[in-house]
């Protein structure tokens, strides 16, 4: 081995040593033993790694501390006293106060728990205590209702005391000496970023990040430790949104497809001339599916009605220019069957064979499609996951669409692609989400974007309404039913026995001390909601629908809804996408406070879809107090605008990222210490580092780039075998 090459072996391999200081077990760090030791592996710490990013909740900055004199009223500010003496108080069933009376040289603060009766048993007169919270004044006091506290004590040095998430077993002050510790044995760490990296970027060393984030010297130094931390969080989850794409693709021929006579012929066809921005998003994809040098990965987003479907086939009648087939996967077999209702004439027009397949095809159909498929016969296959069977063989499949793409696991995707060894994919999204939270959740797609609408339609009014109001909604039913349209009335459960903590986890939903959501709303039941809406109206057909039906129950009931044997559809957020009937006008939706602002824009775009305006009545409890409630704050938001990337934005800064996308249910990742509002340039440059750094090194497996690639496989686990070697 020549010398240079044996130096920089060396080099790399010091380096991966020094990485995995973080692999070693929690066990072996001072003070961590018996007690502490099973406290801390019930946090879910098992490494010294786990540790050093099981990061402050929050801050007690003293460098800003007020005297409970000089604390100015309606700030929130950290105040430093001692307890002079603690009250419990139950002044009605089921709510009890636990009043804390601080007193310092100035004056005396009165703090207030309520219902958290064990603060009592946590603090005792004599106690040093730390208080963040809103001053008040009332009654000749200065005030603060549930402030968050601490105990100040041995582990209190410094001017800015870190309080970490702890549990029993552990307190702050052992938690703090520990994390000390760790940072200590971890002054070896190495830097798993490229030194130009981090200079390029201005960033700190993670060393020195992990330790600022933990016990800063100021909060700006804080700022910039968190900073590091997200920008390699990003880079991260980018090189492995990649790098699974990648794993699959290298050294896989792409198919260059072309346009020709059958593009032309489908644009010839269509019943109007696409717009600006869907021939621009048509132009990227050929662009991009005409490459005999990189195969396809894109992302096409757009609000609801923008024609995605329309710009999906033109890309689809380029496979058939080329001589191949292509596959077009739908989360439901209502939307399964609507794209081949839609599509299939179009096609048809032009030359191109169709067909839909879905769990509920009957079996000798279902053959007869499949052998066509396999003999080449048939250009496009429209369905569910009943695609993904072994049984489904296409003869030549070179492009694949993914609607709706987040409520699909990875392996799906993946499996569906490897059909067709090379073929481009094309994901689709009614979803509107940031461009922030597109390149960190889909880093490994290229990314178009339509977001108007071709033909507005008549469009659709949103209006909040209370239980008091709900005559307005029942009215504009009845007109709606006059004048031959139709109505949705959508509700959070299926049956009254359901359990509430099911649904989304929206902002503004009260709970118990617990955890689950408070008494509130009785939550709308379909199956309750049909019997009752029958007594409403009686002449009308009322019926229902939800998941827990078989695809040829709901498909049955949708086409009897679209003709008009139906007149009122019952339904869950089944009808959140795929739905079109241009007849239904009305929509009501029970509880809106319970769902997420994405979910509900989605419903509403299922009214005032054709010609006739639609209007959409959203449910929630009538705001008692003088402050309108965050949920109502939402709602009125829904109220003002259409946008449905406006709505994604707010979205964005009141939820988790995941939960706005369902990824927790779909196998993705939560990032911890991105700001996907605030953030914008860091996961720009982070995607785009992810791109450079892929492009010089396509595995990673430069000395420069190895440590990356170590901590990727490491975080991202058995996805990245093929990638690994593993």
């Amino acid at each position: 081995m020549p010398e240079q090459v044996r130096a920089a072996v060396l080099r790399a391999a010091d380096r991966l040593a020094r990485m995995s200081v973080l692999a070693q077990d929690v066990s072996r760090l001072k003070y961590v033993s018996g007690a502490r030791e099973e406290a801390l592996r019930r946090l879910g710490i098992e490494s010294v790694g786990d540790l050093l990013f099981h990061i402050p909740r929050r801050y007690l900055d003293f460098s800003h501390a007020y005297t409970i004199e000089s604390a100015p009223l309606g700030q929130v500010c950290t105040i430093a006293a001692t307890v002079d003496r603690v009250v419990e108080k139950r002044p009605r069933p089921r709510m009890s106060v636990t009043e804390v009376h601080l007193v310092d040289e100035t004056g005396v603060l009165q703090v207030a728990f309520f219902k958290q009766p064990w603060i009592a048993r946590d603090i005792a007169a004599g106690d040093r205590l730390a208080v963040m919270g809103k001053v008040e004044f009332a009654y000749g006091f200065k005030q603060m209702s549930s402030p968050h506290y601490e105990k100040l004590d041995a582990g209190a040095a410094g001017s800015i005391m870190p309080v970490h998430p702890v549990g029993e077993g552990i307190s702050q002050a052992w938690m703090r000496r520990i994390v000390s510790g760790a940072l200590e044995c971890a002054q070896t760490f190495s830097d798993p970023l490229p030194a130009r990296l981090r200079a390029h970027r201005k960033l700190m060393s993670a060393s020195r990040a992990l330790r600022a984030i933990h016990f800063p010297s100021s909060m700006g130094e804080r700022d910039l430790a968190r900073r590091r931390l997200a920008y390699e969080e990003v880079l991260l989850l980018q090189l492995a949104l990649r790098l699974r794409n990648d794993a699959n693709l290298l050294d896989v021929a792409p198919v260059s497809h072309r346009r020709g006579e059958h593009v032309e012929a489908l644009l010839a066809a269509l019943p109007f001339a696409l717009s600006d921005e869907q021939r621009q998003a048509a132009d990227e994809i050929l662009d991009d599916m005409a490459r005999p040098d990189r195969i396809m990965n894109r992302l096409l987003l757009g609000d609801v009605g923008t024609g995605k479907t329309a710009v999906a086939l033109v890309a689809v009648a380029s496979a058939a220019d080329s001589g191949s087939q292509a596959c077009i996967m739908a989360p439901t077999s209502v939307l399964a069957q609507q794209y081949a209702a839609t599509s299939a004439p179009l096609l048809e027009q032009v030359g191109v064979t169709s067909a839909l397949l879905t769990g509920a095809t009957p079996a000798a159909e279902r053959e007869q499609i499949l052998e066509r498929l396999r003999a080449g016969r048939l250009d496009v296959l429209f369905g569910t996951h009943a695609v993904l069977a072994d049984d489904v063989v296409f003869n030549r499949l070179s492009f694949v669409v993914i609607d709706e793409q987040h409520r699909f696991g990875v392996g799906q995707r993946n499996a569906l692609r490897a059909k067709g060894p090379g073929a481009d994919l094309l994901v689709m999204s009614a979803t509107p989400i940031p461009r922030t939270l597109a390149l960190s959740v889909y880093g490994d797609l290229e990314t178009s974007i339509i977001r108007h609408r071709p033909v507005p339609g008549a469009g659709v009014t949103t209006r909040v309404l209370d239980e008091a109001n709900r005559d307005i909604a029942y009215g504009a039913i009845r007109d709606a039913l006059a004048a031959g349209h139709r109505a949705y009335v959508v509700c959070p459960l299926v049956a009254e026995s359901d359990s509430s903590e099911e649904l989304e986890d929206v902002p503004g939903i009260e709970r118990d001390d617990e955890g689950r959501p408070a008494a509130g709303p009785r939550l709308h039941a379909v199956e309750t909601e049909v019997e009752h809406l029958t007594h409403v109206f009686p002449e009308a057909h009322v019926a229902m629908l939800h998941g827990r039906m078989t695809a040829r129950e709901k498909d049955r009931v949708i086409d009897e809804f679209r003709t008009g044997s139906i007149d009122i559809l019952v339904s869950t957020t089944v009808v959140e996408v795929g739905v079109d009937v241009s007849a239904a006008t009305v929509m009501v939706i029970e509880n809106g406070e319970r769902f997420g602002l994405a979910t509900l824009h989605q419903l509403r775009g299922r009214v005032g879809r054709g010609s006739d305006a639609g209007t959409c009545f959203v449910m929630a409890p009538a705001s008692g107090r003088k402050r309108i409630s965050p949920a109502l704050e939402r709602l009125r938001a829904l109220e003002q605008t259409s946008d449905g990337f406006a709505l994604a934005e707010l979205d964005l800064r009141l939820r988790h990222e995941g939960e706005i996308l369902g990824l927790r249910q779909h196998g993705g990742v939560t990032l911890r210490f991105v700001d996907l509002d605030a953030d914008t340039d860091l996961i720009e440059a982070a995607h785009a580092d992810a791109v450079e750094l892929l492009r010089s090194a396509p595995r990673l497996d430069s000395t420069a780039t190895r440590p990356v690639r170590y901590c990727v496989i490491d975080k991202y686990g058995d996805v990245f075998k093929e990638v690994s070697g593993g």
